[in-house]
């Protein structure tokens, strides 16, 4: 069975998905068989007469090996809003069990599987669960990206806290500039590597249009699979 890692971040479009594509390289330079999955994605589009998610296609190009849209993305939705509002509005529910089967799917095809979350830490997936709960079930090293800006520190340590009360292993943040000049930067990643023992994988800089190609310059601190 694979070896898999759970991408989560302190809010929304702040580069969990650039993060998921520079572990995915990372792991592939060292020759691993490597593919993403994105259980949950909202405001989609519709493609070739099916919903699909721009994040979620960025993970299957990156997959070493063929893998259909629907085992990446079971759970696509339309509306850019909370996933559980949106999975209502199509009269959907969001089950966690079989995001766990098709991740059990995906796992027996490669060496590591990257699964990246939606939105933040506690986002509802339905009316009783949560991207935690999510996490929980997968039971897998968790990767957290901090959007760095005004008041990142505090939903860092939120999120921190959280994933630690819950007995999760957090393999470890990375920094991802979404403002172009935030004040005290460096200040303010002092202060989150001061706060948590875990590690600072990477920084990822300011981009006025993020490019998911550009990952392949971001250099990973190891990870061991």
């Amino acid at each position: 069975m694979a070896q898999g890692y759970f991408v989560t971040g302190t809010d929304t479009e702040i580069g969990k998905t650039w993060a998921s594509l520079a572990l995915m390289e990372y792991f592939q330079q060292q020759g691993k068989v490597v593919v993403g999955m994105k259980p949950v994605a909202a405001g989609c589009e519709m493609l070739d007469g099916q919903l699909k998610n721009e994040d979620a296609l960025q993970l299957q190009e990156q997959s070493s090996v063929d893998i259909s849209y629907d085992l990446i993305n079971p759970y696509a939705f339309l509306l850019p809003v909370s996933p559980h509002i949106a999975a209502k509005k199509e009269n959907k529910k969001i089950e966690l069990i079989r995001i766990k089967q098709d991740y059990q799917k995906l796992a027996a095809l490669a060496d590591v599987v990257v699964v990246e979350g939606v939105g933040g830490w506690l986002v509802p997936l339905n009316e009783k669960e949560d991207v935690s709960d999510l996490a929980v079930e997968l039971n897998l090293p968790i990767i957290v990206v901090v959007g760095m800006r005004l008041g990142c520190i505090n939903q860092a340590k939120l999120t921190f806290g959280a994933i630690s009360r819950l007995g999760l292993r957090c393999e470890g943040w990375i920094a991802s500039c979404v403002e172009k000049n935030m004040d005290e930067l460096e200040a303010n990643i002092k202060t989150l590597k001061g706060s948590t023992d875990m590690p600072l994988l990477a920084i990822f800089p300011y981009e006025e249009k993020r490019n998911y190609k550009n990952h392949k310059r971001i250099q990973i601190k190891p990870l061991n699979p």
